[in-house]
């Protein structure tokens, strides 16, 4: 037995009152014999041994009450067989993650999960505590009608969510409650790429009950967008898109830009496609490549963003190298780039003109370089040379700044960069490292590579990811007032560009952001724009996961054993009977109350009895 207020049982002492007062009562004073009512001693006799039951009755009833209302006070709770249930804290978490939209021949698997909620909603009882969670991490608690409204609103997410925030979200809830039994019931359609074994190991505790249903999915034949990139980066009078589609067959495809059709046409099974066409704007601009609608409408559009100017303008300094001088000849091959004033590539730099400054291959010109950077008001310099090699993460310019292994590339050659000044903002200004010394920076109008950008420095010329990251380098970091692409997944975090102080919401909302500061991705899939005093300088993409289009799943059993859970029929019309049909602690307050009222009607019966008048006959 358990007690949610143990405290209550020091009330039990009040039991020495009635006894105390039964004790008093049983002082007698000096006996003195009057001759006039010796007879009454014969009738006291005869009642002695009735008297003495009485009152011996009455103080046990009374000690009774007092105890079993001290008991109940502390609310008790044990394990005994009852009817119904015993008060549960408990959260339910919805899977409303973007596959949730498939439709099967049951319905939409959201309808069927938000039937099975219902369900179990309607079997709670009135001293339960109740708690819906979605896959944003989103929970609603209280009333039961508050709880219903909530579950009818609960739309599909157009990414993954986090299976691992919404558990452990639901676990804490349950576990502040005082209520002695706890569980979270996960309702989800299993998709295994949702529930990773690794993550949730950590989120599971021995002190809640897990319990898990997955109803059956039969997915018929799905297609899905795979990638859309503008190409180039930035369009002129004419402009394309590369989009990669996964399909069984044949499928019909288009691409809008600004709300206008820019291409259409069919593309065969696992195709890529490039859509050519001429926009009618200039600027930056929302774009979507969309597909015939089938079974899971969420993964048949793929957003990106487009800007509609001309390329920026570079020019090659001679000291650059071989390897530059192709990359760039490339670049402007392919329209990302185009031959005029505007940045100049070499290890110098111009005042007044945006610079990409290569350390140089010869130390001999270290001064000269770092001269050139003072003239130019570049608060860096380039320190003494060093040879060793060390690995370096070269940062994808369209991530937000995150990196992945496959973006390490070695260096065998490097002038570690130091602030000239305090005025230079280290913290903001490195993009890779080579351990803890900034290998490449960047501010307003340059950026600085500690490295030659030969083979003989680094390996990075000879791989297929130079060129274009060089050209993003180019077109993202030091485009004149742009701040590019930043590509994301619903609800991830991102870091927020610098030189931004705006967000345009894909709704048209205006959202204040600090340069530098992190955030999370909107939930809504679509495209935003980074404004800097009510221009747009940049867009903000964001996608659902690839991962949303896999039909892989696990059943009931196999979630349940991930989650160390107990798997339960995912039929509506039992969910909620077996969500609760569990032999657990159960509140013994009440049945006590009943007790403690029944021991006081008894008493009263006795007490009145004891004091109903006596009649007999006097003896002549």
């Amino acid at each position: 037995m358990s007690f949610l207020a143990p405290w209550a049982l020091w009330l039990g002492a009040l039991a020495a009152v009635p006894l105390a007062l039964h004790l008093w009562q049983r002082r007698t004073a000096a006996r003195v014999d009057f001759p006039a009512v010796r007879y009454l001693q014969r009738m006291a006799q005869d009642h002695a041994r009735e008297v003495r039951v009485q009152n011996v009755l009455l103080l046990l009833l009374r000690l009774a009450i007092v105890l079993v209302i001290a008991l109940a006070a502390a609310r008790p709770f044990a394990a005994v067989p009852a009817a119904g249930h015993a008060p549960v804290a408990m959260a339910v978490v919805l899977d409303n993650s973007l596959s949730s939209q498939a439709v099967t021949e049951a319905g939409p698997m959201l309808d069927r999960l938000r039937a099975m909620a219902a369900a179990i909603l309607a079997e709670a009882g009135p001293e339960d505590q109740l708690w819906l969670v979605t896959m944003d991490g989103v929970t609603v608690g209280g009333e039961l009608a508050a709880l219903s409204d909530a579950l009818a609103e609960v739309t599909p997410l157009d990414g993954a969510g986090d299976a691992s925030r919404a558990l452990a979200r639901a676990m804490a809830v349950v576990r502040e409650s005082p209520l002695p039994v706890r569980q979270v019931v996960v309702l989800t359609d299993g998709q295994r790429s949702s529930w990773d074994p690794s993550a949730l190991a950590r989120v599971a505790r021995e002190d809640v009950r897990w319990r898990v249903a997955v109803p059956p999915l039969v997915w018929g034949p799905n297609h899905a967008v795979r990638e859309a990139v503008a190409a180039p980066s930035v369009w002129g009078a004419a402009g394309a898109v590369r989009l990669r589609v996964a399909a069984k067959d044949s499928v019909s495809w288009r691409v809008q830009v600004a709300g206008r059709t820019f291409a259409r046409g069919t593309a065969g099974p696992e195709a890529t496609v490039l859509a050519r066409g001429r926009p009618a704007l200039r600027g930056w601009a929302a774009a979507t490549v969309e597909l015939t609608p089938d079974e899971l409408r969420g993964d048949d559009r793929r957003y990106l963003a487009v800007r509609v100017g001309d390329p920026p303008a570079v020019e090659v300094d001679p000291s650059t190298g071989p390897f530059v001088a192709r990359a760039v000849e490339a670049l402007i091959a392919s329209g990302r780039l185009r031959r005029g004033p505007g940045t100049l590539i070499g290890a110098t730099a111009r005042p007044g003109t945006t610079a990409v400054v290569l350390a140089p291959s010869d130390p001999v010109r270290l001064p000269e370089v770092n001269r050139a950077l003072e003239r130019a008001g570049i608060p860096w310099r380039f320190g003494a040379p060093r040879r060793a090699e060390a690995r370096v993460m070269l940062d994808d310019p369209s991530s937000g700044g995150e990196t992945t292994e496959n973006a390490a590339t070695t260096v065998r050659l490097w002038y570690p960069l130091m602030a000239a000044s305090d005025a230079a903002d280290a913290r903001v200004d490195t993009l890779v490292r080579v351990g803890a010394v900034p290998w490449a920076v960047r501010g307003d109008r340059y950026l600085l590579i500690a490295s030659p950008l030969d083979v003989a420095a680094t390996d990075l010329p000879r791989t297929a990811r130079f060129v274009p990251w060089f050209g993003a380098l180019l077109t993202q970091r030091l485009d004149p007032g742009e701040v590019g692409v930043v590509e994301t997944t619903p609800g991830a975090l991102l870091t927020i560009p610098r030189g931004v102080d705006a967000l345009e919401a894909s709704d048209g909302t205006m959202q204040p952001v600090t340069a530098g500061a992190t955030m999370d991705a909107p939930w809504r899939a679509g495209v935003g724009f980074w404004q800097r005093r009510g221009t747009r300088v940049g867009a903000l993409v964001v996608n659902p996961e690839p991962s949303e289009s896999d039909p892989d799943r696990l059943d009931g059993p196999a979630l349940a054993q991930t989650l160390r859970a107990t798997a339960l029929d995912a039929d509506p019309l039992t969910i909620g009977a077996a969500t609760f049909a569990t032999i657990g602690p159960r509140p013994l307050d009440r049945p006590l109350l009943i007790l403690a009222l029944l021991l006081l009607l008894a008493e009263a019966l006795v007490a009145r009895r004891g004091r109903r008048p006596r009649t007999s006959s006097a003896p002549d």
